[in-house]
């Protein structure tokens, strides 16, 4: 099939090099021309694993090219919306600016038969009010809504082999023909009998954010039990195995620590919120807050621990900060709790030094006053304290008693319970966790 995919962005990247491999044409279009520069010359313009190889693979079939054109996505028979929803300044709301500004600017190469569908995560009741402008446009288009599931590290697997489908469509004709061309966008996914949700505009939109809001909730039930463990001399690690086992609640995402972050879950459920209230029903979604803010007070513990071990400052004193994007395996560091630790630490006076394998660049774009290094060695040497905030498994495969000879104080602080606390302690160090005694 003839594919555009509106917006190049960690979304709309990966669903263009993806939807290529898999056999479709694919046109890519973004306003950003150094963005589609980038990826033109095979080039991603953000690390995720497995994608420049899919890139080049695409690329190389010339099924897949990308313009900062929008005229350039006439002729597709679908229209992919990836563009982002960031959160607005100075509210919770999410900013629709980019997926207005996206149909409206391809309203006027849609032909009679085409299906606009829309990736991007947006508040529930946007897709009926875009549906009908894109109706009141008289191309004779429509309008679907495909929901992503996407994983960051993971993104390339999750488009080409999804765990579900889901396909958000107006009633009728109109319906049945977007789920016709859609099943044959994802034909192979639907071959290897990946589930399939057929619903409404409303549900496909709520799906993805209660998804979010979900996991958002379990992360921080575990941190709040963190919490109740610090002061009662409990281990909430062997707590979240223990209530793992139940399979009514499981051991995914119940990793106590430093807290969630990225593009997603923060912003999701803080315009879910949002949505809510002006629905009227704010109350539904009330404990979302609490759910937010627990998660940015596990930032301010790690910060806490680290003026507590420091004496009571961390001025003039360094801090070796491990990890910058809020998860591994990603240069991400938007809402990152990692780099927001160092960034609180560097203004409490701390002399920071961080590293991470992949999110330095987005990290010094965004905060050159911090120190960076691309090297262990060179961030552990002379720390009065170590800070690990994500868990790459560079960090975690650090020899304690190498890192031990570095150091000027062995005082190491696992934001992310991801160490063998057992040995850290046998080669001398003071290791403090979080919810761990």
């Amino acid at each position: 099939m003839k594919i555009s995919v509106i917006g190049c962005g960690y979304l709309g990247a990966v669903h263009a090099s993806a939807m290529a491999e898999l056999g479709h044409e694919v046109i890519g279009i973004d306003v950003d021309a150094a963005k589609i520069a980038h990826l033109a010359e095979g080039r991603p313009p953000f690390f995720e694993p497995g994608l420049p190889e899919v890139l080049t693979s695409a690329m190389a079939s010339g099924r897949l090219r990308f313009s900062s054109d929008i005229a350039d996505a006439a002729g597709s028979q679908v229209h992919f919306i990836a563009v982002g929803t960031p959160q607005k300044p100075g509210s919770y709301a999410a900013d629709l600016t980019y997926v207005d500004g996206a149909i409206d600017s391809l309203l006027p190469y849609l032909n009679p038969g085409d299906l606009v569908v829309g990736k991007s995560t947006v508040p529930v009741g946007t897709a009926a009010r875009l549906a009908a402008v894109v109706e009141a446009s008289g191309s004779g288009a429509s309008l679907a809504w495909n929901p992503e599931f996407l994983r960051e590290g993971f993104a390339v697997h999750d488009t080409i082999s999804p765990d579900r489908l889901v396909y958000g469509v107006p009633e009728g004709e109109a319906g049945k023909h977007a789920i016709g061309l859609l099943s044959r966008v994802y034909a192979a996914a639907l071959v290897a009998n990946t589930p399939l949700v057929v619903t409404d505009y409303a549900t496909a939109e709520l799906v993805k954010v209660a998804a979010n809001a979900f996991l958002a909730t379990k992360i921080s039930f575990i941190n709040a039990m963190a919490e109740i463990a610090e002061v009662s001399g409990a281990d909430v690690t062997q707590l979240a195995d223990a209530i793992g086992y139940d399979a009514r609640i499981g051991r995914r995402f119940l990793n106590a620590g430093v807290g969630f972050g990225g593009g997603c879950l923060p912003k999701d459920i803080r315009a879910f919120t949002a949505r809510a209230e002006e629905l009227g029903r704010g109350e539904s979604v009330a404990f979302l807050k609490e759910v937010d803010a627990i998660n940015l007070r596990r930032r301010k513990r790690v910060i806490d621990l680290a003026v507590s071990t420091l004496g009571g400052s961390v001025y003039n004193k360094k801090v070796a900060v491990l990890g910058l994007s809020f998860k591994p395996h990603s240069d991400d560091v938007r809402d990152s709790p990692a780099l927001d630790v160092a960034v609180q630490l560097r203004g409490l006076g701390a002399d920071v030094m961080a590293t991470d394998p992949q999110a330095i660049a987005n990290s010094r774009a965004r905060h050159p006053q911090l120190s960076y290094s691309t090297s262990i060695e060179e961030t552990l040497t002379g720390a009065d304290a170590v800070v690990l905030v994500t868990e790459w498994p560079a960090f975690k495969d650090i020899d304690p008693a190498w890192a031990k000879t570095l150091v000027r104080t062995a005082t190491i602080i696992d934001g992310r319970n991801t160490l063998d606390a057992a040995a850290w302690r046998a080669a001398g160090w003071n290791y403090i966790a979080l919810g761990r005694p």
